[in-house]
């Protein structure tokens, strides 16, 4: 799954086998921030950011 910020960054979500990996870039490309997470927390996550959007 891939997301546009409101500052024309993009966060990228894959699954990797049994984790989740989310890569954030800024507008520019630049790799800001790499997380990997179990599925649990990033399926709270990404339900927490989808009631503040």
């Amino acid at each position: 799954m891939k997301f546009t910020t409101a500052d024309g960054g993009t966060v990228d979500v894959t699954r990797m086998g049994i984790t989740v990996d989310i890569h954030v870039r800024d507008a520019a490309g630049r790799t800001v921030a790499t997380v990997a997470m179990n599925d649990d927390d990033a399926t709270a996550l990404l339900a927490d950011l989808r009631t503040h959007a």
